[in-house]
């Protein structure tokens, strides 16, 4: 491990190289290639399927499965935080959630049908504990690696490193499961299998480049045997200070209201494509890869606004982005016969905001931090934040898609929350461009 001075453009790379070996899982296991395999093979019986000693739709129980998991993170990484922050190792935090996810990832392999199902369960639960656990003390080191006017290039880097390898990986898995005759393949789960084997390797592969450069303990901090209550009280003082930071508050509150719009969509748009618009999976794929690419450009762009008008002005731009996004799909018409063209522009212009808007919440969130050596747990509550979030935004969109009968109101109910978060930052004293 080199010591490297904060803001060096090595330290920079390396860290956010993160990104680009961890965002494989967003886009192949979350996004693409395993909700669809998932439904192939859960999807006998009327798509029933039996967990536990109870019978429920396998929708519902990878739905439940994945809130679960994100509210496990939600409670466990404050106290952590809180952990890590005292003791200086939140790297070795950091490379636990990482192995945990990608070995979580690789046991995907043996889920084969209704008889492995509790393997894909219990798997696709550890590995999004595993991922959105390693994001928190991730960010946490964006700080601590680059100065200040450094935050929003360094933030959009990673997201742009991540947007890119994780395009590469699902070409390639795409190929594979679209053409296993090119490879020699005639069992057809094996595709799928060997993609979700290749996102653990590449994840804790590529992740070796960053834990070689990461410093270890920043702080140099010593802790004593009692790390674990010293972390709680670590975590309660962080706690308390967030009564008098009323700028960290309000943004905060913002970023709740905007994710529950941007995370919800994120999960929800190919189900909304596929059951209210009829799009077909060969042109949700398309779509999902479309978004990839433009929201590489999309976080280099928005970056580069955000330092001649500020980060708040540019953020209330993407929201505004977003809920036109909204309003133009609550207008899609399955029935008109520029749907596919429609969707793909609608995808195009999710892409050029959900980059800008993730990296500009990062970077904005840090510049908001106080001087303080507990970056972590501070990055806990943001990462707490968004995960609430998701859990709320999924649930009011399936409450009012089932209520009404239609998901069309579910996105209208969305565009909302944008609005909100808007009038929320609106608010907020302006963060100066950095000159």
């Amino acid at each position: 491990m080199e010591n490297l001075p904060k803001g060096s453009p090595k330290l920079i790379n390396a860290w956010a190289f993160y990104d680009w070996a961890n965002s494989v899982y967003s886009l192949v296991i979350a996004t693409a290639v395993f909700p669809i395999y998932y439904e192939s093979v859960t999807n006998a019986n009327g798509g029933i399927v039996h967990f536990l000693g109870t019978s429920l739709p396998n929708s519902s129980l990878l739905s439940y499965s994945l809130s679960f998991s994100f509210l496990i993170v939600a409670f466990l990484s404050p106290i952590l935080s809180g952990i890590a922050d005292y003791s200086g190792n939140k790297k070795s935090f950091m490379k636990f959630f990482c192995y945990l996810g990608s070995f979580s990832v690789m046991c995907l392999f043996f889920f084969k049908d209704s008889n492995t199902l509790w393997i894909g369960i219990v798997a696709t639960i550890l590995a999004s504990i595993g991922f959105w656990g390693s994001i928190v003390f991730y960010n946490s080191y964006l700080p601590e690696i680059a100065l200040p006017e450094q935050h929003d290039r360094v933030s959009a880097k990673g997201f742009m490193l991540g947007y890119f390898g994780s395009v590469l990986l699902l070409t390639f898995n795409l190929t594979m499961v679209m053409k296993p005759e090119w490879y020699g393949i005639t069992d057809p789960t094996l595709p799928a299998r060997i993609s979700f084997l290749s996102v653990g390797v590449w994840w804790m592969g590529f992740a070796q480049v960053t834990f070689h450069f990461l410093p270890s303990n920043v702080y140099h901090k010593k802790p004593r045997k009692d790390f674990i209550f010293k972390g709680l009280k670590e975590l309660k003082v962080v706690l308390l200070s967030l009564k008098n930071q009323t700028s960290l508050k309000q943004f905060l509150i913002a970023f709740f209201l905007y994710s529950i719009g941007v995370q919800t969509i994120i999960l929800l748009a190919g189900i909304y494509g596929k059951v209210e618009l009829g799009i077909e999976t060969s042109q949700l794929i398309i779509t999902i890869l479309l978004i990839q690419l433009v929201a590489i450009f999309g976080a280099f762009l928005f970056a580069r606004i955000s330092e001649n008008i500020g980060n708040i002005k540019t953020l209330k731009l993407t929201i505004a982005i977003w809920g036109f996004i909204c309003f133009a799909a609550y207008l899609l018409d399955k029935d008109n016969q520029y749907i596919d063209l429609q969707f793909y522009s609608l995808g195009g212009a999710i892409g050029m905001v959900l980059g800008a808007i993730q990296s500009l919440s990062r970077s904005t969130y840090s510049k908001l931090l106080p001087e303080t050596e507990d970056h972590t747990t501070y990055f806990s509550f943001f990462d707490v934040t968004e995960k609430i979030a998701i859990v709320l935004g999924t649930f009011i969109f399936g409450f009012v898609g089932a209520l009404t009968n239609s998901m069309r109101n579910s996105i209208f109910i969305l565009a909302v929350f944008f609005l909100l978060g808007y009038i929320v930052l609106s608010f907020m004293k302006k963060i100066e461009p950095v000159e």
